[in-house]
């Protein structure tokens, strides 16, 4: 009796180990392309400041203020947006409602467009708005110069992100992990032919950065257009312009979560301009925060694998593999950032000298070393809980939670800590630390106190709501031309 219960429980182990196995390559599936994806493109940026930051110390300082503000402003509204698209992508994938697919798909990119044509404003008259917030006026000047040039990646964002979502949510991701990393290696080539050969100085760097990014969105729109996506592209249809206030409210939801924990670091970086000193704080500050979000890039793979994951088995109405899945993610997301944890800790002085040769703001990197290791290791946590989150159309919630987190918790303690306890940047970080953790703990609870079997039921009931069949979508098309013509 006793071998047959060890019997069983040793084939429960290795069922077990088997299951955790096929999850894993199930996660990497979505993760690996993801992240090589978001590193190389967010790779770009990174080399086009480090080309910048040997052009001169206020060109980097001018860089890094519309990066890190204007265009963490415009990458979050319509980054977050796109996750819209990963919840109804996800969840049709799963319900095996292929079709529905290329309608929210092309939803998305309408509303999209139109966000990033309202946002257009923030970025020519950034100067303005800077100048307004008291910045120096030097960095206000070149901040502005630089926001002009930098209106191409705002239509860029509005197509790629959205179109990566509607791949990676089919396991079609690859392609823009591929095309991303060469896009990459072309942007390295032209910005030292740019830059180094041609002396083009910052036009040369930021014509590279437009070149490049938009080969990427070319070739992905060649390859759904070109018939690699047959079940879920079908062509473009009217019946994209039915139910956009369902996808609206999501997709202003979605913008808000993401753009919120953007917006965070972009805080960190506008306090910081107004300290003495403010041109080594600020490009300290860009450094740092670069490589908090290129190691957030990898996260990102993590985020994308469980918001994937958990979309597609709620769409297919299995809240065990749910929860398998989360639980695998999380774990190897941790082990990733202990890892960076460590690195940022002994080589933070190497790190800085990529970037710049100025030894004032290579010591200020330094000295804030031991937060940047906690933030970059708390990026692990964070975005495995938002992907989530994301995949069971939980936006608006944590939305809610970056609120009170972010701006009613860290701000206000960093704020105390940086101008009243004079511990100027450190003190502001800190504070706001305090604030991710928050977010991390209250989103790691309701993770765990989650009822998947009602999570299920919920996403049914989504799709259900907005599902259009073939013969449903003419007859939508006709009535949309009937108006028109009528």
């Amino acid at each position: 009796m006793e071998e047959r219960l060890l019997g069983s429980e040793e084939k429960d182990i290795n069922d077990l180990k088997g299951r955790i196995l096929v999850e894993n390559k199930k996660i990497w599936k979505v993760g690996f392309p993801a992240m090589l994806a978001r590193v190389t493109q967010f790779g770009m940026f990174v080399v086009t400041q480090a080309f910048i930051g040997h052009v001169g110390k206020l060109q980097l300082a001018g860089y890094a203020l519309i990066q890190i503000i204007t265009i963490q402003f415009a990458n979050g509204i319509l980054l977050g947006m796109s996750s819209a698209t990963e919840t109804l992508c996800g969840q049709a994938f799963g319900a095996r409602q292929y079709h529905m697919m290329g309608i929210y798909l092309q939803r998305s990119c309408i509303i999209n467009l139109i966000t990033a044509t309202i946002l257009l404003p923030v970025f020519i008259f950034s100067g303005k708005i800077f100048r307004l917030l008291g910045e120096e006026e030097e960095i206000a000047n070149t901040a502005e110069y630089f926001s002009l040039w930098f209106i191409p990646m705002l239509y860029f964002f509005s197509l790629a992100f959205t179109i990566q979502k509607y791949l990676q949510t089919q396991l079609k991701n690859m392609i823009v992990g591929w095309l991303s990393a060469a896009s990459f290696v072309l942007h390295v080539l032209l910005s030292w032919i740019f830059v180094s050969k041609l002396n083009w100085g910052v036009p040369g760097a930021m014509s590279a950065m437009n070149i490049s990014s938009w080969l990427v969105v070319i070739g992905e729109l060649v390859y759904v257009f070109g018939g690699w996506c047959p079940d879920t592209w079908r062509g473009f249809t009217l019946a994209a312009f039915t139910n956009l206030i369902p996808v609206i409210k999501l997709s202003i939801s979605s913008g808000l979560m993401i753009c919120l924990e953007l917006w965070y670091d972009a805080a960190l970086v506008l306090f910081a301009g107004y300290m003495k000193n403010a041109t080594t704080q600020v490009s300290a500050l860009s450094i740092c925060l670069n490589i908090i979000s290129w190691e957030f890039m990898l996260c990102i793979g993590f985020l994308a694998s469980s918001s994937v994951r958990v979309s597609n088995e709620l769409g297919r109405g299995d809240a065990k593999a749910v929860k398998l899945s989360v639980k695998v993610v999380f774990f190897t997301s941790l082990c990733i950032g202990v890892l960076f944890f460590i690195v940022c800790l002994a080589f933070n002085r190497q790190i800085a000298k990529l970037f710049i040769n100025e030894q004032e703001v290579i010591q200020a990197v330094s000295n804030l070393s031991l937060l940047l290791a906690f933030s970059v290791l708390l990026n692990s946590f964070q975005a495995v809980l938002t992907g989530v989150a994301v995949g069971a159309g939980r936006q608006s919630m944590v939305a809610c939670i970056n609120i009170s987190s972010y701006y009613i918790v860290g701000v206000p303690i960093g704020l105390i800590l940086g101008y009243v306890a004079h511990l100027q940047t450190k003190g502001i970080w800190i504070g706001m630390i305090i604030g991710v953790v928050m977010q991390v703990m209250v989103l790691g609870y309701i993770t765990l106190r989650t009822s998947w079997d009602e999570e299920v039921q919920k996403a049914s009931n989504r799709l259900d709501r907005w599902f259009l069949r073939p013969s449903e979508e003419s007859s939508t098309e006709n009535c949309i031309r009937e108006r028109l013509n009528g």
